[in-house]
């Protein structure tokens, strides 16, 4: 199980890599605005990515 969870790590690494390589102007206006949102929106925003998360790794995960 630990090559699998360096696995997502490096893949995690590479998606949030993306943005500020490709359009750093861009990424660091949507990282200014969501500094601005209050705390519970950003629990909210936080909470929806992790569900999502956990979604696609229970429909990903081997079945026996």
């Amino acid at each position: 199980m630990g090559k699998e969870l360096l696995l997502a790590i490096g893949l995690v690494l590479i998606v949030e890599g993306f943005g500020p390589m490709i359009v750093p102007k861009k990424w660091r206006n949507m990282v200014n605005e969501m500094s601005q949102l209050p705390d519970a929106t950003l629990r909210r925003i936080g909470g929806c990515l992790v569900v999502a998360g956990i979604v696609i790794a229970y429909m990903m995960w081997p079945s026996k």
